[in-house]
């Protein structure tokens, strides 16, 4: 007489068995498709140039930098999108200096504004800088730095230039990218404000 030996198998078991198998299959997939998750203070600018005016700090005056984009656009304070151009920072002298942390006031001292160019038109860009408000009545020395962002970081232009008098508007660089974005400095003066745009100041 053989041997038999017993029947132990259960479908449900099996059932079971095999979707727990599906789930664990179906998770490991997900895991793999997930973005990593970015590093803390890791920032993803996106732009193809930054340009960037200083001057004194501390100082109460107020530079404003005034950008048009080959299309004619104008970004300044005024109007802080214009086409690819965004301006970044808007200072105000010793305006806006002051940030409250922790509910301490803390006082920011550096004088800065930050226009970057989120894309590239080829074509002239004309950078003007514009004494707003002259508190100090001295005269008022603004540094111009132009960075290239893509691929890597590259200063591409620097310049100063000194602001006397109140209402000064002066061509702080004028150059031109090409359609890989490639860029060469001409040194041309053109004013970029206009009548209408005067009366507000």
């Amino acid at each position: 007489m053989k041997y038999r030996r017993p029947n132990n198998f259960d479908p449900f078991t099996d059932l079971l068995f095999n979707i727990l198998l599906g789930f664990t299959f179906l998770f490991f997939i997900t895991i793999l498709f997930i973005n990593p998750i970015s590093k803390l203070g890791n920032v993803n600018l996106k732009a193809e140039y930054i340009i960037t005016v200083d001057w004194q700090d501390n100082l109460p005056d107020d530079v404003d930098i005034w950008v048009q984009d080959p299309n004619g656009e104008i970004v300044s304070y005024l109007k802080k999108d214009a086409g690819w151009l965004h301006l970044d920072r808007d200072d105000q002298g010793i305006i806006n200096d002051v940030v409250v942390i922790n509910n301490k006031e803390v006082i920011y001292p550096i004088n800065r504004e930050v226009v970057t160019l989120r894309g590239i038109i080829p074509g002239e860009y004309i950078v003007n800088l514009y004494l707003y408000e002259h508190k100090s009545k001295e005269p008022v020395e603004a540094k111009i730095i132009i960075e290239k962002v893509n691929p890597s970081l590259k200063l591409v232009y620097f310049n100063s230039t000194v602001l006397e008098t109140k209402d000064t508007e002066l061509t702080i660089a004028r150059f031109n990218l090409d359609a890989k974005g490639d860029f060469t400095i001409g040194s041309l003066q053109k004013e970029i404000l206009t009548p209408y745009e005067l009366k507000g100041y």
